[in-house]
């Protein structure tokens, strides 16, 4: 496949997993929403700190193995008469054991540990967290299965659609009925359950389990296999803990409302990474099938075109977080609004991150998962060694500091890394000017609402129809519009403008 027909198959996929990302970002914001209006400061600390538990823990027993099942998969062929199915076994017992040991322990001794951490509830709360471990880690395994063997819509209707929409409807539904915090993180975990079943269902068939496909091992698919996985093991168990060890630290130094504050913040963090996530999703499979056939530029060429859509995408979204982040964490209520800094230095520390692309694809894909964990070991060592010296002082704002040199850190080395891995230029002109007319864009916008309403929610809403006026005023430039009439193309399936169409070769 040349590296045109590459280009449209990365920009389909890339466009339904924006479309899934955007319907997840929308209802994971609203379950934010519940959860900060439904339990407070402190509250909402305790629920966030629950999830970070089992999101750390279920990526600590993974082992690894979600990533290896991207890399392999592609490499082989699916099918009853095919080798794929060899790998499930491989990929999934030993984290299923581990995840099992995990659960059985932590229930044990989740009371005591709890108080401090969650407060007077944290026991039940951890219990129910710890027992459901399993569950979650074989969801994301079969999750990662469904990426390589169905269409990236299949994983997006799971992951970004059946997920993100139960869990505040459900969630929801425990605050109503006063519930309490027990009774919404069951209302949350149960949806991964859900997930679980339909990924079994879908996976069965593209691999031919029932259909004569040889199930067991060969000696080798154990070696191969983890001698790619392990490594990745650890940078996985960081890349979760990355994400919540500031909200898990800041509970134990800080107290669970300081906590709350800076989970609510991380929300919003997050949504704004969804569209590198939802590109992610879509690329990652084509990324490791290029790389093992050695195409590097092709590869290269994939990332740069879905990093320019990327950084169009979340720029503007991190930007005006910066600039008016007391308008958006009134939305959680006036309590929250004191993590106004917080969001600011998270926000701008995104910019880097987006900036440079799924870079930690490109090394996992290419079976670096060794360069990989270096990256994600010297952002995790910034992040907690500023953080102990930050959040007792400083609550959220000093765990946002620590996180945010912590990214930096990470995505620097990461793209250092991959640059050298691949030998092809990361970076083209065309991202460059993307990246320029994004900040002029969204600065002048960003200046006229503060220059009439400030900080505030009227500010902010005068910087977002500015914006969008900006933006209806560049797509009458020419360039713009035939860079939009090339990726639609690209989206449909057929030849980008300018480009005579290709022979068909059959299916």
């Amino acid at each position: 496949m040349d590296g045109a027909a590459e280009a449209r198959r990365s920009a389909r996929g890339g466009a339904a997993g924006l479309l899934g990302a955007a319907i997840s970002g929308l209802f994971g914001f609203v379950l934010a929403v519940v959860i900060t209006r439904g339990h407070g400061t402190t509250g909402s600390g305790a629920f966030f700190a629950a999830i970070g538990v089992v999101t750390v823990a279920a990526a600590v027993c993974t082992l690894g193995a979600e990533t290896g099942l991207m890399w392999a998969l592609p490499r082989r062929r699916a099918g009853a008469t095919g080798g794929a199915v060899r790998v499930l076994a491989v990929a999934l017992v030993p984290p299923l054991l581990v995840a099992t040991l995990v659960a059985a322990g932590g229930a044990l001794v989740a009371g005591p540990a709890a108080g401090r951490l969650l407060g007077p509830a944290g026991g039940p709360l951890l219990v129910v967290t710890f027992v459901a471990v399993p569950v979650v880690v074989a969801m994301n395994l079969l999750l990662a299965v469904v990426r390589c063997v169905r269409p990236v819509r299949a994983y997006v209707a799971v992951q970004f659609l059946l997920l993100p929409v139960a869990r505040p409807l459900l969630v929801g539904a425990a605050v109503l009925t006063g519930g309490g915090l027990l009774a919404g993180m069951t209302g949350w975990l149960v949806p991964a359950a859900v997930a679980l079943l339909v990924c079994l269902v879908l996976v069965a068939g593209p691999l031919g389990v029932g259909a004569g496909a040889a199930l067991r091992p060969e000696p080798a698919d154990w070696s191969t296999f983890w001698r790619f996985a392990l490594p990745r093991a650890a940078s996985a168990a960081i890349d979760a803990g990355s994400v919540w060890i500031g909200v898990l630290l800041t509970s134990a130094l800080a107290g669970p409302a300081e906590a709350g504050i800076l989970a609510a913040v991380g929300r919003y963090v997050l949504a704004g990474q969804l569209a590198m996530q939802g590109l992610r999703v879509a690329v990652s499979p084509q990324l490791s099938r290029l790389l093992g056939r050695g195409e590097r530029a092709a590869a290269a060429a994939v990332h740069r075109q879905l990093t320019t859509w990327g950084l169009v995408l979340s720029w503007p979204v991190y930007l005006l977080l910066a600039v008016f982040a007391p308008a958006f964490l009134a939305l959680f209520g006036p309590d929250f609004t004191t993590g106004a800094a917080a969001l600011t230095v998270l926000a701008l520390a995104m910019l880097v991150n987006t900036g440079v692309g799924n870079v930690q694809s490109l090394l996992l894909m290419g079976g670096r998962s060794g360069l990989h964990l270096v990256a994600a070991l010297a952002g995790l060592l910034v992040t907690v060694g500023l953080g102990l010296v930050l959040v007792p002082g400083h609550g959220a704002t000093g765990a946002a500091v620590a996180w945010a040199a912590g990214i930096v850190t990470e995505n620097l080395t990461a793209v250092t890394c991959a640059r050298l891995v691949v030998g092809e230029p990361l970076v083209d002109a065309r991202l460059l000017v993307a990246a320029a007319v994004t900040v002029g864009g969204v600065g002048l916008a960003a200046v006229a609402g503060l220059a009439v309403a400030g900080r505030g929610t009227s500010g902010l809403a005068l910087a977002v129809v500015s914006l969008a006026a900006i933006c209806v005023g560049l797509s009458t430039l020419s360039r713009v519009r035939h860079g939009i009439r090339v990726t639609v193309a690209q989206i449909r399936g057929g030849s980008p403008v300018g480009e005579a169409p290709r022979p068909s070769k059959g299916r």
